[in-house]
């Protein structure tokens, strides 16, 4: 039986991009441990699918549509939580996205620049949802002097990724977000880490076929010879969620299977949402 310190049980969290990819394997590993959650998306496409496939195991999840990239939508968020929980004891980024595209180049003849609006799409998506998460949550955490926030960003943070220039740059911000605001608000007891998976396809996103490529490519390129399970990034925020971890802040913990530690980089496999 595990220490008292490593359980969730009855606590409240707030998962965001959760209906799918690594944000579902989070939520599941939450309730199945007896955590109160509240996963939000953009839209019911998989939400709806996913709240009935985890009632019919018996565990219920709450939903809740929002845009996490809209301050508006995170103070409705922050407050059907409330309404729903009475507090919120973590909180986890999860949205992001990716564009294979660098910041210019020459096809043909024909010269291609990464436009604003992509530019700016990714680095909402992938930076901005954290500091608008951050914020909205910052009020109740500082009021109840206690609180968890993790990140989710990427290998991409510690290792560019070549022709994904906007990607690699908002997961790297990302950790910057995460360490800053750790300090600064480590007096108020409240813990602010980073997830930064590796590969982990999504079978929602990726076809059998994408999958067996990743898979093969996995059993070359990574260490461990595998891609990850969604799963297992629930693992480790389990544990960054629970007092066993009230110790740990401004961290960026790497779940790779030792990629980040090599050269290489898999193109694929990346979680989206």
């Amino acid at each position: 039986m595990l220490p008292k310190e490593y359980e969730v049980k009855g606590k409240n969290f707030i998962v965001t991009a959760s209906a799918r990819g690594i944000g579902r394997g989070i939520v599941e590993v939450l309730a199945t441990s007896g955590a109160n959650v509240l996963a939000t998306a953009i839209s019911n496409t998989y939400l709806d699918k996913f709240s009935y496939e985890m009632n019919k195991r018996g565990f219920r999840i709450e939903t809740f549509v929002a845009d996490a990239t809209s301050t508006k939508d995170w103070e409705k968020t922050i407050e059907y939580a409330l309404n729903k929980f009475g507090n919120i004891d973590g909180l986890i980024n999860n949205l992001g996205d990716f564009i294979k595209k660098p910041l210019i180049s020459n096809n043909n003849g024909v010269e291609s620049i990464m436009s604003d609006s992509e530019w700016k799409n990714i680095v909402d998506l992938n930076l901005t949802q954290a500091f608008l998460g951050c914020r909205a949550v910052s009020s109740h955490f500082l009021k109840q002097q206690k609180g968890k926030i993790i990140n989710i960003s990427g290998v991409a943070a510690k290792k560019g990724v070549p022709n994904a220039l906007a990607y690699s740059v908002s997961k790297a911000a990302l950790v910057q977000l995460t360490q800053t605001l750790a300090l600064e608000w480590a007096q108020y007891n409240i813990n602010v880490n980073c997830i930064a998976p590796g590969s982990f396809p999504d079978p929602d996103f990726a076809n059998n076929i994408q999958i067996q490529d990743y898979t093969k490519n996995a059993s070359v390129q990574i260490p461990i010879k595998r891609v990850g399970s969604l799963k297992e990034v629930g693992y480790l925020a389990l544990y960054l969620l629970s007092d066993a971890s009230n110790y740990i802040t401004g961290e960026t913990i790497y779940i790779d299977g030792g990629l980040s530690q090599t050269h290489l980089y898999i193109d694929g496999g990346l979680d989206k949402d």
